[in-house]
C-alpha cells in the first residue's frame, strides 16, 4: 500500500506501526470478493477443515475422504472453511454534541483518530473500508473500497467533516442496515446522547442484517465526574437550551441518571450481541484500539 504523504493531524504514523502486527477480525462470517483472513457463511478449500458431506455427483473427486469411505461404506468429501475480505463500514457521528470537550480535544477530534487508524490497518491486512457522516440524516457515504486513493478519499471527508445540527444517529442506523449490501463489519463511533431505547431496535436491525456491529461510545471526563464547583451556565449543543444551575444541587440526581444511562446501554448491547466499547476521551486512543484489536483476537474474531 502507497504511503499517505499528506501530513493529517488525526493520524499518528508511530501509532499506526505499532498496531499494524494486530490484525482486525470480524467475529461474523462475512461476505467478500477476494480471499483473505476471515471465515466466510461460504464453503471453500482453505486449510481450516469445517465438516464432512455426502459425496453427490459432480463433486471434485480429489475431496473424497478415503478413511470415512473405509470405516462407513459411503462416499463422503471434506468441506473447508473459505476465507474472504472484510467490507468494513465506519459510521461516525457529527451532530452538534460531539463538538464538546474539555481536554483540549473534541468527541469528534477523537473519533476522527479512530476512525483515521481503523481504516489505515483495515486497508494495509488488504480489506476494504468505508465511511458515512450521520447528523439530523446520513450527510455523506463512502463505499468500501481497499486501494490507497480510497483511503485518501476517507480522510479528506474526515478532515472536512465539522460537527453541527442535531442528532438522528438512531433513525440513520435502521437505513444503513438496509442499504449496506453484504454482512459487513459496521463500526459506530457516537455519544449516543439520547434514551437507550433509540438504540435497541437500530442494534438489533444492524444485527438481523448478520452485521459484525461494533459501538465505541465516546463521553467526555466532565460529563462523567461532573466536577463543577459553582453556579455553571449549561448550553446545549444541539439547540438553544440554556440551564443555569448549582452543581450542587443537582450533582447526586445527575450521577443517577448517568449510571442508568450507561447501564442501559451496556444491557442494550449485550443484549442485541453488540460489541460495546465504552471510551473516556482522555485515555490514549492508541491504547483503545489495543485492547479492541487483542480482545478481538482473544474472543476468537473468526466467529
Amino acid at each position: 500500500m502507497a504511503a499517505e504523504t499528506k501530513p493529517r493531524g488525526f493520524l499518528d504514523s508511530a501509532v499506526l506501526a505499532r498496531l499494524a502486527t494486530i490484525p482486525l477480525l470480524s467475529r461474523r462470517a462475512v461476505i467478500g470478493t477476494i480471499s483473505g483472513i476471515h471465515a466466510s457463511p461460504h464453503r471453500g478449500s482453505s486449510v481450516e477443515f469445517a465438516e464432512y458431506r455426502r459425496y453427490v455427483p459432480g463433486d471434485d473427486p480429489r475431496r473424497l475422504d478415503w478413511r470415512a469411505f473405509g470405516r462407513s461404506d459411503r462416499y463422503y468429501v471434506k468441506e473447508f472453511e473459505a476465507d474472504t475480505n472484510l467490507r468494513c463500514c465506519l459510521v461516525l457521528d457529527t451532530s452538534g454534541s460531539m463538538n464538546f470537550g474539555s481536554t483540549g480535544q473534541t468527541r469528534l477530534e477523537y473519533a476522527r483518530c479512530l476512525a483515521a487508524t481503523l481504516a489505515s490497518l483495515v486497508v494495509r491486512q488488504g480489506d476494504a473500508i468505508g465511511l458515512t457522516c450521520v447528523s439530523e440524516t446520513i450527510s455523506r457515504t463512502i463505499p468500501p473500497r481497499g486501494t490507497p486513493s480510497h483511503l485518501r478519499e476517507i480522510f479528506d471527508l474526515l478532515e472536512q467533516t465539522q460537527a453541527a445540527g442535531q442528532t438522528g444517529f438512531a433513525g440513520s442506523l435502521h437505513e444503513l442496515a438496509e442499504t449496506i449490501p453484504q454482512r459487513a463489519m459496521v463500526i459506530l463511533l457516537s455519544d449516543f446522547l439520547a434514551p437507550p431505547e433509540e438504540f435497541k431496535t437500530a442494534f438489533e436491525h444492524l444485527r438481523f442484517r448478520k452485521h459484525d456491529v461494533v459501538v465505541f461510545h465516546l463521553l467526555d471526563p466532565q460529563e462523567l465526574t461532573f466536577s463543577f464547583q459553582r453556579p455553571t451556565r449549561f448550553q446545549g449543543l444541539e439547540g438553544e437550551l440554556q440551564i443555569l444551575a448549582d452543581p450542587q444541587d443537582i450533582a447526586v440526581r445527575y450521577h443517577i441518571a448517568l449510571e442508568e444511562y450507561l447501564a442501559g446501554m451496556k444491557a442494550i448491547a449485550r443484549g442485541a450481541g453488540v460489541d460495546y466499547q465504552f471510551v473516556r476521551t482522555d485515555r490514549a486512543y492508541e491504547s483503545v484500539l489495543q485492547d479492541f484489536l487483542t480482545a478481538r483476537i482473544r474472543g476468537g474474531g473468526r466467529r
